[in-house]
């Protein structure tokens, strides 16, 4: 399956904490990582769900995704998935990824492109 991962002006990827959400209205699969490479996975976490609502939650204070900002700038990309294939997509993109933080339900995976 083929996403269309959204990227902010500049054709640069969205800055976590200051990503402009008003006009924000996918529903799918999320990625967020730390700008900065480090040793390991630098992905923080994946998701699914309202994109918007979905960010806006994580970047709440006391959020365990915001401690990972001590590391560098956290970033994050997002794609439209259709409701039905949404939790084999995030299945497959934490089994590529790792990510540091979050649980993931229990469903075949569904390769996608991945971000980049």
């Amino acid at each position: 399956m083929e996403l269309a991962w959204v990227r902010c002006e500049s054709d640069v990827w969205c800055a976590l904490e200051r990503v402009n959400l008003s006009s924000v209205t996918a529903q799918g699969v999320y990625v967020i990582w730390m700008g900065v490479h480090r040793e390991g996975t630098n992905v923080v976490y994946v998701g699914k769900g309202d994109v918007a609502d979905r960010i806006a939650y994580h970047r709440r204070s006391g959020s365990e995704v915001l401690a990972y900002r001590q590391y560098g700038e956290l970033l994050v990309t997002w794609a439209s998935v259709p409701e039905t294939l949404r939790d084999g997509v995030e299945v497959y993109l934490a089994n590529r990824f790792q990510p540091l933080i979050g649980t993931h339900p229990n469903a075949a995976p569904i390769q996608v492109n991945l971000p980049g």
